[in-house]
């Protein structure tokens, strides 16, 4: 049964375990440096080993992928195109563009921006596949205009394979896991080499990406999935099925409530008990809920906001729109009780993959942003030089450059 416990318990409650990254690096390491040396090779022998991979090539066939949109359903093709229109939309509005301005007199400064050339996105298959991921990946990567955009999934998942159809997406690769990583890292012989992966992945996957690093853009390194709810009031079934939702990703995961109501906890606990007596993922869910979730008891609604700064939770749900002001640290808000986080899992638009750990301290979900260049310009004058000159050569000469301020002195010399 959930916990249900005052607010002098909340830093206990609310301290995240570290992820058992060593432990995991130590398991990946040696296959990086086999794909690395042996390319195509290396990840074939591992994803036999893990995946039961039964391919000549890492490559899936464009027929297959075509075969594979054939089958789906109506309804999961409607679904895609609804949820595509939404993150599409989205992914345009953060997207950064070009633009300049003049500072001053003969001094214009501006930005262009420029597409990644090659993308990879890594797509679960595991206890939950994930199409939903692939649209979220793969569209703000359209949207950003890479021309070339890869997938990565472990093994078939027709649903997988078909949305990657849908989306007009070729280069779709079945390998998954630290292996798969290392492949877009270095490149190899069928492989493309990427400027940035992005995705979310088990504990090896993260390993890997926290290890490439450098060798390879990522988007983040991801821990277990998580949700902070503030309520004072509300439906408990509802809340109750939001907590069930995060909790039944995976055993890690956690669901805490903020509320400054005894009655809505006690409401809430009875309801998440009632619910799971049904739930097809209850085996999951259950120790998620016993083990990392928790009903935090405040005295009041600031204080809760206070404690949700500190957390800087991965989804973030409150009830009015009128408490954003005091919202500082949240990887995705989801604002009022219509506004489930399961609906940003699939189809409002913004992106669900989302910083956890307290990296939404740092920065928020992944973005159209995050597969361009923004590159800075400037023009100057030769009257907007001169009257630089004394501040170019001042703080030249004060770092010893002399060659800096020479070439900006022999512009003007007679």
């Amino acid at each position: 049964m959930i916990k249900i416990v005052a607010a002098n318990q909340v830093s206990k409650i609310l301290s995240r375990k570290a992820a058992r990254f060593g432990e995991a690096e130590a398991i990946v390491k040696p296959m990086l440096e086999a794909v690395k040396k042996r390319g195509d090779a290396a990840v074939i022998e591992y994803a036999r080993h893990f995946d039961k991979f039964d391919r000549k090539t890492l490559l899936v066939p464009e027929a297959e992928l075509a075969a594979a949109a054939k089958g789906l359903s109506k309804e999961f093709v409607a679904a895609v195109k609804t949820a595509s229109t939404n993150i599409r939309a989205y992914a345009k509005l953060q997207l950064p563009v070009a633009k300049s301005v003049t500072v001053a007199p003969g001094l214009k400064l501006g930005q262009i921006v420029r597409p990644l050339a090659t993308v990879a996105a890594y797509i679960p298959a595991g206890r939950y596949p994930l199409p939903s991921t692939l649209l979220m990946t793969v569209i703000p990567a359209q949207v950003a205009g890479v021309l070339n955009i890869c997938v990565s999934s472990p093994r078939v998942v027709p649903e997988i394979f078909g949305t990657a159809a849908l989306l007009k997406v070729k280069n779709v690769f079945q390998m998954g896991g630290a292996q798969a990583i290392a492949a877009f890292a270095y490149g190899t012989k069928t492989v493309p080499k990427a400027d940035r992966i992005v995705g979310p992945g088990n504990i090896y996957v993260a390993a890997a990406k926290k290890l490439l690093a450098g060798e390879v853009g990522i988007d983040f390194i991801a821990g277990p999935t998580e949700i902070l709810m503030i309520a004072t009031d509300g439906n408990p079934a509802w809340i109750a099925a939001d907590m069930l939702a995060q909790a039944e990703h995976d055993t890690d995961a956690s669901a805490v409530l903020l509320t400054t109501s005894k009655q809505l906890a006690l409401a809430v606990q009875s309801e998440i008990e009632r619910q799971l007596a049904t739930l097809p993922t209850a085996k999951t869910a259950r120790v998620a809920i016993d083990k990392n979730s928790a009903i935090i008891l405040f005295d009041s609604i600031d204080q809760a906001i206070e404690v949700s700064n500190r957390f800087a939770p991965e989804h973030l749900s409150i009830p009015s729109a009128s408490l954003l002001k005091q919202i500082q640290h949240a990887g995705s808000v989801f604002i009022g009780p219509h506004s489930p986080e399961a609906a940003g899992d699939y189809a409002t638009g913004p992106n669900h993959v989302l910083p956890t750990s307290g990296t939404a301290r740092l920065r928020g979900g992944l973005s159209s942003a995050d597969y361009v260049k923004v590159i800075s310009t400037q023009e100057v004058t030769s009257a907007a030089l001169k009257n630089l000159t004394p501040t170019i050569t001042t703080l030249a000469r004060a770092e010893g450059l002399e060659a800096h301020a020479r070439s900006v002195e022999v512009r003007s010399a007679k």
